[in-house]
């Protein structure tokens, strides 16, 4: 049997697949494991490679992997989907991980400690938390505009609208200002959790000198520093400030092919903003172009054929009164809902 030298690990809640390769890429194992048999299986093994898809649970077991002496590395799933070479299922992905790890163009990412992993945690649970509280806001505003009970928008006046809640004279029936007191009391329950965990960013951003720099900068706060720092376990990981801003999402994906963008990102309003922008030279491949091969002419036939299509689908086959007849006489020139007088006796006779 040969030496194992690379492993994909495909992760799962409840079972793992394993595909392992020798160093001349030939499959040496595969097989599933149950979460309580992967440790025992990779403590048998001399250090090896190990690659897994950056999703749940992929920090946590690749601490515990290298805690017993392998390489491991976390692939964005992006950059698995292409080595994927038969139908989807968990052995057909361990294999494209297997082979996906040993390419030097796929880039990995970093591996987070259990701090960095807390406070991401803490993030999640204060965004969890803060959409919930605008929630119960929009929903305890809806409630009492429907008994004529208003209040100026913004947070700063939803202390005036929680006082006309308990008070006798406010115009609500009795069961409402039940209800809207529980939704009051939880709203009040929200607020203080979330500002213990501001607080708790706040700590972290004084004890920690890269925060203490990121809030120098014009329009970053203690949220954003905290963030930043709970999301980026090594910067360095980026190779350029592009590639930092693209993980932020503030770079504009891309979809072209040969040099050309695609109908669904680049077409709007009728336009093709690369070909368009101004002080561009027009292709003569421009998709959108007037001349008989481009695509304007094309979707202008379409158009026509689809109107066509509509107006017969509206015209065969009725009958709108006595004589307001439609479907074969539109094909014959004339138009729809034309009313067709029937003879005299006189016309007859002749």
């Amino acid at each position: 049997m040969n030496e194992i030298t690379t492993i994909g690990l495909d992760i799962g809640k409840r079972v793992l697949q394993v595909h392992g390769a020798d160093a001349a890429g030939n499959t040496v194992i595969q097989r599933k494991l149950r979460r309580e048999e992967v440790l025992p299986f990779f403590a048998k093994l001399s250090p090896v490679l190990v690659g897994m898809e950056a999703c749940g649970t992929s920090h946590y077991w690749a601490r515990e992997l290298r805690a017993v002496g392998h390489d491991v590395r976390l692939i964005p799933p992006s950059y698995v989907k292409p080595y994927v070479v038969r139908q989807k299922n968990d052995a057909a992905d361990a294999a494209a991980i297997c082979e996906a790890v040993t390419r030097p163009s796929v880039r990995t990412t970093p591996i987070k400690s259990i701090e960095q992993q807390a406070a991401r945690v803490v993030h999640r649970a204060h965004e969890f938390l803060s959409r919930q509280r605008v929630t119960l806001i929009n929903a305890i505003r809806g409630h009492m505009a429907e008994f004529g009970v208003l209040a100026p928008a913004g947070t700063q006046n939803l202390g005036r609208l929680l006082e006309r809640i308990s008070n006798p004279e406010t115009a609500l029936p009795a069961s409402v200002r039940k209800v809207l007191n529980v939704l009051a009391d939880q709203l009040v329950a929200l607020s203080k959790q979330i500002d213990a965990m501001e607080a708790q960013m706040r700590k972290r951003c004084r004890e920690d000198a890269d925060a203490a720099r990121l809030v120098t900068i014009p329009g970053v706060g203690v949220i954003t520093a905290s963030a930043i720092l709970a999301g980026v376990p090594d910067i360095h990981a980026f190779r350029s400030g592009r590639g930092f801003a693209a993980w932020l999402g503030l770079v504009p994906r891309q979809n072209s092919s040969g040099g050309q963008g695609s109908l669904g990102t680049n077409y709007q309003n009728g336009r093709s903003r690369n070909a368009q922008a101004p002080g561009c030279r027009r292709d003569i491949h421009d998709p959108l172009g007037k001349d008989e091969g481009g695509l304007r002419p094309i979707l202008a036939r379409q158009d026509a054929c689809t109107q066509t299509r509509q107006t017969r689908s509206r015209c065969t086959g009725k009958q709108n009164g006595t004589h307001h007849l439609g479907g074969v006489d539109t094909w014959r020139g004339l138009s729809p809902g034309l009313t067709r007088r029937a003879p005299d006796r006189k016309e007859r006779r002749s």
